[in-house]
């Protein structure tokens, strides 16, 4: 009944939103807005497109991903290349990163879509992200932009996107979060494509043997994994823990740990509130 319920609200925001006209969808292949585009198409048809950047701050994983859902389901589709390090400011990592990258990426989104006939921009945005406590600038952007948040609009928790995922029989209904690859490095800390592509390269080794919810946050040239508790154990067996030192240290990174906190979204978030200022310790 909840996840009915859920999905008639959806159902009901995405129609009110058909009628101003065609409808763009911001998507990135994660959970929320694969569960929007799913029931975009399902609602409004061919009326939807949905747009995808390609960039330094995407695991190119992502964009195939996004690119093999539209195509299997014949959904009108845009892939996007740009640069956020060419954004002013954006190289520099400051604390207001999200906010001036997204501005600019979703702004060339719009465009595009503008361009495709679409009056109406959405993204992903669910009802958990909107709730406050967390640092989460981009959405500043997002409302400047005027972009609409129809699972957000119907109030779907994360609990309520996954749910209705599996209810609809979508892949991604467990999938485990993602956040850009600029996530991994502390404010202040200069941007580099090199960088990027290192992270993501020591990510997708451990994916692929077998890690869930990964992040590899760099500190100078230190690595350090953060893992759900849960799978420790994996990667403190003997011949993973030699083969995941060897191989990060062959991507350039001069040592390696284990974050026994295990893995924390917005880790270098930690103190900033949800103005971006910085928390006083009680």
């Amino acid at each position: 009944m909840v996840v009915d319920d859920a999905r008639g609200r959806l159902e009901r925001r995405l129609g009110e939103l058909g009628e101003r006209g065609r409808l763009a969808v911001a998507f990135s292949a994660g959970v929320d807005s694969t569960l929007l585009l799913e029931m975009a198409h399902r609602v409004l048809g061919e009326r939807v497109l949905a747009v995808t950047v390609a960039s330094p701050f995407v695991p190119a994983d992502e964009v195939r991903e996004a690119r093999a859902f539209c195509e299997a389901r014949r959904i009108a589709h845009e892939v996007v290349e740009l640069d956020p390090l060419a954004i002013p400011g954006v190289v520099e990592n400051p604390r207001d990163r999200c906010y001036l990258c997204k501005r600019a990426i979703m702004g060339g989104l719009i465009e595009t879509a503008r361009a495709r006939g679409c009056v109406v921009f959405a993204d992903g945005t669910n009802a958990d992200d909107v709730s406050g406590g967390s640092y989460r600038p981009g959405l500043r952007a997002l409302s400047e932009l005027g972009l609409v948040s129809p699972l957000a609009d119907a109030g779907l928790t994360k609990a309520d996107v996954r749910a209705l995922a599996r209810e609809l029989g979508l892949e991604t209904w467990d999938k485990p979060a993602a956040a850009c690859l600029a996530t991994r490095f502390p404010y202040g800390t200069t941007l580099t494509p090199e960088g990027l592509s290192r992270v993501e390269r020591a990510e997708r080794l451990l994916r692929e043997r077998g890690f869930t919810q990964v992040r590899v946050r760099v500190e100078g040239d230190l690595a350090r994994i953060e893992l759900e508790p849960a799978e420790f154990g994996l990667l403190l067996e003997d011949d993973c823990t030699a083969e995941v030192n060897a191989a990060l240290r062959a991507l350039g990174f001069a040592r390696v740990t284990l974050d026994l906190a295990g893995f924390s979204s917005g880790s270098w978030d930690a103190g900033i509130g949800d103005t971006g200022e910085v928390r006083k310790a009680r």
